[in-house]
């Protein structure tokens, strides 16, 4: 197939921007945040020079943002900011107001400029108008359907359009919403939200003596009271609900998530794929750059034969709030909100990142705390299976101690020393090929019991979404989801959500003492050499 739609990942950092390149990106979008909408941004223009260095040298592009929307005060900086621009040549700029088009257009005449999703393009007529003064793509806002999608393609077949594919969703209009602004001073329109919508609040009364009381809503009660929020951080502060027939406007977001239709805009040919999250850690920017790569080139090479199973189940391990498809089939459905939960939620957590690779041992800093005998996986950036290391010892080179205790911490950035004596299955010479700097290292996560059944929920609701499982089965999962978060209110039980907790977990992971030491898994260590590393070994094996 002639077109190729581009990968497209964000950089809040150049740790990720260099992670991103590594794990499959085409493309990554960054930008400072004195002129763009990240002003949480740690980037540094030294940073973004490097960035674009970097990934030039990979064949990768890099579109920097300038996605403000000018104020009087920002004015005086735009000159200086194209010069900058002239200066370290990224393939293109993103913007959003209509000045600074201008203003990058009549100074920048070679560069291409993108039109963000800030500017919030929904219609055929609106790309035109964009095309018409010169852009070279249009980032299409997050409402716009697929249907509508489809009818801007085939009236608008010379510019680039880019879709939002993965990330989270705003509450109300994209980045339009003044809640933020409101409770914590904190513009979401300048890359600064807090998220506010998704603050747990509870519903307050107030009765005809004047006395304010939390209340729980009923049939019965609910046309009696006045309804007043109460954000847990602001105790004294109440905020009034009100609910007309179309509900109430304080709503919880899942994530965006197209995997399961990502088929449909391939074909359409949609140029750009565009994942949200810069502010994620470099575990959120792997997977989802792994995962997004691999189901665009299995469509490419098979689109008949294209299922989007195996992607979704990396999706999953990552922290998310429950996947949607948003806007895609046009309107958005209750599946589309958590109701019960705020947090991100993932069966698999951030592990650590090798920063090098040694003669004899990766390095690699810590960023969970990683308890003794933990299995560790390191995730192969080309693409290929994952290697697996139960881990006992830790050489903490940085702090310059050793220990085979509980386990260590991340909070003092330990370094720690990982031999490649300690692989079973794998030579040195291929763990230093597969496995360079910036991997990704991840590990099961625990999760308490009601965590565990939120997991379910979501999964429920997913395929709610898409129509593959009855209302019945999410209604009963809910009740039981909802159970299980007020139980933990009172104490809190833990388990894991991996194998191997004792004995042997039948996965042969290298370094693990059950497995590797014990006579009784001498037939199970030579069956394994038949297998792929990490494949799960039966109980007959």
């Amino acid at each position: 197939m002639d077109h190729k739609t581009e990968l497209l990942l964000p950089a809040g950092s150049l740790e990720r921007l260099k992670v991103a390149v590594l794990y499959g990106a085409d493309a990554i979008y960054m930008g400072t945040p004195d002129l763009s909408l990240r002003t949480r941004s740690v980037l540094t223009l030294e940073d973004v020079r490097e960035g674009i260095a970097f990934a030039h040298a990979q064949g990768k592009k890099v579109y920097l943002t300038l996605n403000l929307f000018s104020h009087n005060r920002d004015l005086p900086k735009l000159p200086a900011f194209i010069d900058t621009i002239r200066d370290i040549r990224p393939d293109g700029v993103i913007v959003a107001d209509i000045g600074v088009f201008d203003l990058v257009r009549e100074h920048l005449p070679a560069i291409e400029i993108h039109i963000s999703t800030q500017a919030n393009v929904c219609s055929w007529l609106s790309v035109q108008a964009w095309q018409k003064k010169g852009a070279s793509l249009v980032v299409l806002a997050r409402e716009v359907s697929f249907e509508e999608l489809k009818e801007i393609r085939e009236r608008c077949p010379d510019i680039k359009l880019e879709v939002f594919a993965h990330g989270a969703m705003c509450m109300t209009y994209s980045g339009r919403c003044l809640l933020s602004n409101f409770l914590a001073e904190r513009g979401a329109n300048q890359g600064n939200c807090a998220n506010s919508c998704r603050w747990h609040y509870k519903l307050h009364v107030r009765r005809k003596d004047g006395s304010l009381h939390e209340v729980e809503v009923t049939e019965e009660n609910k046309d009696v009271f006045a309804f007043f929020l109460q954000e847990e951080q602001r105790p004294d502060d109440f905020l009034e609900i009100q609910e007309d027939e179309r509900g109430s406007y304080i709503l919880n977001s899942k994530d965006l998530c197209l995997m399961p239709v990502l088929d449909q805009y391939l074909a359409l040919g949609v140029d750009s794929l565009k994942i949200e999250g810069r502010n994620r850690s470099a575990y959120y920017t792997a997977v989802t750059a792994q995962a997004y790569r691999r189901a665009i080139d299995a469509w490419r090479r098979n689109p008949d034969g294209w299922s989007p199973d195996s992607y979704m189940r990396e999706l999953r391990l990552i922290p998310n709030r429950g996947y949607t498809q948003a806007f895609h089939a046009g309107k958005l459905t209750h599946h589309a909100h958590n109701y019960e939960d705020t947090h991100t939620l993932a069966p698999w957590e951030y592990a650590g990142i090798i920063r090098q690779v040694g003669a004899d041992a990766f390095f690699m800093e810590v960023k969970n705390r990683i308890e003794q005998g933990e299995v560790l996986e390191f995730m192969a950036p080309d693409g290929g299976p994952s290697v697996l290391l139960r881990i006992y010892t830790f050489e903490d080179v940085q702090n310059r101690r050793t220990t085979a205790e509980e386990g260590i911490n991340a909070g003092q950035k330990p370094l720690i020393r990982i031999p490649f004596a300690w692989f079973h299955e794998e030579e040195p010479a291929t763990l230093m090929a597969r496995f360079p700097a910036f991997t990704i290292v991840r590990k099961a996560a625990v999760l308490g019991d009601e965590s565990v059944e939120r997991l379910k929920l979501d999964r429920i609701a997913q395929a709610a979404e898409r129509g593959e499982d009855n209302e019945a089965a999410y209604q009963q999962q809910r009740d039981k989801t909802v159970q299980g978060l007020e139980a933990a209110k009172e104490g809190k039980t833990f388990r894991a959500p991996k194998l191997g907790a004792e004995g042997c977990c039948g996965r042969g992971c290298n370094g693990c003492l059950h497995f590797w030491h014990d006579e009784k898994f001498a037939k199970a260590r030579e069956k394994l050499r038949t297998k792929k590393q990490g494949e799960l070994l039966s109980s007959t094996d």
